[in-house]
């Protein structure tokens, strides 16, 4: 195995030239957020990312977890900066009174600047937002069904001002809008006190 497969394989990174990368965090040292991604928030609060081990995560054994509470947690790759593309996450809504979410974010210039497209457990329905300046603002809004404790795949094709939202498969939103329209940083996000586990993470250019 080379220098790189080993690399790969001790940051939990498996790369693919068609698929893009997929990040899955098995490598990953357990109880602190994972290296080469900013743990922070859109807001106030505290949020708390970390790498969990999960018997439940669909590349065992680690998942991203989120279970602080905070206006809106972000969690940001660092090295990332696509500007068409794809963002695509599984995530499992586990608790919270307020909200229930799971969320992935692209064209982040910071954590108060970026679009986001989350699933909601509570409220059954997928949505697309803008953050501008720390203000998140509805764009479009899908009802479909999004159940608590179980594993969905969330997923966001972005090319020039045009965006293709889907979860687990089917096409929620599509949406055009053109605030962001330079490379920008992709991630994962959540809302206020929603703890949610996140596992194969991936994002491509196109």
């Amino acid at each position: 195995m080379n220098t790189i497969t080993n690399l790969a394989f001790a940051t939990g990174l498996l790369a693919s030239a068609a698929e893009g990368q997929t990040l899955n965090f098995d490598g990953a040292t357990t109880g602190v957020a994972p290296p080469g991604w900013t743990a922070t928030k859109t807001g106030s609060g505290a949020p708390k990312w970390t790498v969990e081990k999960d018997d439940s995560a669909p590349s065992k054994p680690n998942v991203l977890k989120q279970s602080g509470e905070a206006s809106y947690p972000v969690c940001l790759k660092n090295d990332s900066s696509l500007k068409d593309g794809f963002v695509e996450v599984k995530f499992k809504p586990i608790s919270g009174k307020v909200d229930q979410a799971g969320g992935i974010v692209w064209r982040a210039k910071d954590a108060d600047n970026y679009y986001i497209a989350r699933a909601n457990a509570l409220e059954d329905n997928v949505t697309i937002y803008h953050v501008v300046n720390g203000r998140r603002t509805e764009k479009k809004r899908t009802a479909m069904k999004v159940a608590s404790n179980a594993w969905h795949r969330l997923r966001v094709d972005f090319s020039g001002e045009h965006f293709t939202v889907t979860c687990d498969g089917t096409k929620a939103i599509e949406w055009d809008d053109k605030t962001f329209s330079e490379a920008g940083m992709v991630g994962v996000w959540t809302k206020a006190d929603s703890v949610t586990l996140f596992d194969d993470f991936s994002c491509g250019a196109k």
